[in-house]
């Protein structure tokens, strides 16, 4: 929206404070005996205080009145939202869905909770190892009601309609083609100006971070200073006919009430915080001689396991580049893979899979399912003139990458009706070429 403002850095210690209350934030120290304008000290801290330094997060508010002051939580409808993966038995086909629809608001009005559908997951919440893929689509916002996920962390990817997210840290204002985190214990409220949709990785257990660089060096890939941070903005707004704070906590939603808006942080200073990140400011790395690189250089934000080199989820994009390797078969190799890989389209075409893998819809193969591009890629891309070319202009897709096996939920396998059942069908025409009498790559 016109107007909002940002701080830039990746995990930055950041200091805001509305410019409505100059000196909001006190001098020297976190929790004096009396705040500035009468306001309460409050710490979010999103790791144990006792993490090393370099992985310590933590968040002073100075807000009108504290996050405790609310009435008792009650259970609270769940909808299609779930961490159970064992309603069904697990496939470890192929799996394409088509664009998941987004009812009109005549028929049926969804906000960005009540327009939560889980599709796919692992572990669970409360031994804080695990994760989540969620689908969302909503045609209302969320009035005089927020969310807060007490379980992990929440990356959230537009892929129709664009969000404005009011959080206790200030405003975001994330479109297709960029994403945010909204980080564990975190209250928010989405608002959409019509039919939206997009894609949730969530995370147990883990924070994300910007991949090591290895031999890449210094610069490439996301870099710090383009990811933003909302500046400090509150309102002092009484709600007598109640506001609704919603919890998801071990995997349920609960609800809360109270009379006031949530969002009345005045000052903020902490390296805990929301931030948003544009995925066209990714700096590509890409082979510039032959065969391929492995599609871990195109990691934006990664959430490490205990095992090093092993990622609970990595978020992966595959943006507009030049691709210029000779002698090589240039679209994503056939791959059987230990991890699991789920994809969504924000927008154009996917190199290996040009037709039926459409935006706002996803794909998921699961760990050690076959997979690569349909034939008539493969056709194509055996045959193409290998010149220095642009791929995927006018395309953003992306991967959730994990180290679980996934379940499927009942609603991505049936009850949503937009599972592609004939999705296996783009590899039947590969045909065999082998003639030993003939070697043609010489």
């Amino acid at each position: 929206m016109p107007g909002l403002k940002y701080m830039s850095g990746f995990g930055n210690e950041h200091v805001s404070e509305d410019p409505r209350c100059p000196g909001a934030l006190p001098e020297g120290q976190n929790n004096p005996q009396v705040c500035p304008y009468g306001l309460y000290a409050e710490q979010l801290s999103g790791s144990a205080f006792t993490c090393p330094r370099p992985t310590n997060k933590r968040s002073w508010l100075y807000r009108i009145l504290p996050s405790v002051c609310h009435k008792p939580f009650q259970p609270f409808e769940e909808g299609h939202l779930t961490h159970t993966w064992d309603d069904i038995e697990p496939d470890p086909s192929q799996l394409r869905w088509k664009p998941f629809e987004i009812p009109k608001a005549s028929q049926n009005k969804l906000d960005f909770v009540s327009g939560l559908h889980t599709l796919c997951g692992a572990g669970e919440p409360r031994g804080r190892n695990g994760i989540a893929v969620h689908i969302f689509v909503c045609n209302a916002s969320m009035l005089d009601r927020c969310f807060c996920n007490s379980d992990g962390d929440f990356l959230i990817v537009p892929q129709q309609g664009k969000l404005l997210i009011t959080t206790e840290f200030g405003k975001l204002l994330v479109e297709p083609s960029e994403i945010c985190v909204i980080q564990q214990g975190m209250r928010f409220s989405v608002e959409v100006f019509g039919e939206t949709r997009g894609y949730i990785l969530e995370v147990y257990g883990a924070h994300f971070e910007l991949p090591d660089l290895g031999p890449i060096g210094a610069n490439g890939l996301a870099n710090p200073r383009d990811f933003l941070v909302p500046v400090a903005w509150y309102e002092d707004r009484q709600v007598p006919g109640g506001y609704t704070v919603i919890s998801k906590y071990q995997g349920k939603l609960f609800a809360a009430q109270q009379d006031f808006s949530p969002f009345n942080v005045v000052a903020w200073h902490g390296n805990y915080t929301p931030y948003k990140y544009n995925l066209d400011n990714f700096m590509v790395i890409n082979a510039v001689a032959f065969d391929h690189a492995d599609p871990s250089i195109f990691t934006v934000l990664t959430a490490k396991s205990t095992r090093p080199g092993v990622a609970l989820a990595d978020f992966v994009i595959f943006p507009p580049r030049w691709v210029v390797a000779n002698n090589t078969f240039r679209p994503p190799y056939y791959h059987r893979n230990c991890m699991s890989e789920f994809m969504g389209l924000i927008r154009g075409h996917y190199e290996a899979k040009e037709e039926g893998f459409q935006p706002g819809g996803a794909s998921l193969h699961s760990m050690m399912t076959p997979h690569g591009p349909d034939a008539d890629c493969f056709e194509k891309a055996s045959k193409a003139k290998l010149e220095p070319e642009r791929v995927a202009e006018g395309t953003m897709a992306f991967m959730f990458e994990s180290s679980f096996s996934l379940a499927v939920t009942k609603w991505g396998l049936k009850t949503s009706n937009r599972l592609d059942r004939n999705y296996y069908k783009c590899w039947e025409p590969l045909k065999s070429h082998f003639n030993p009498n003939c070697n043609s790559a010489t």
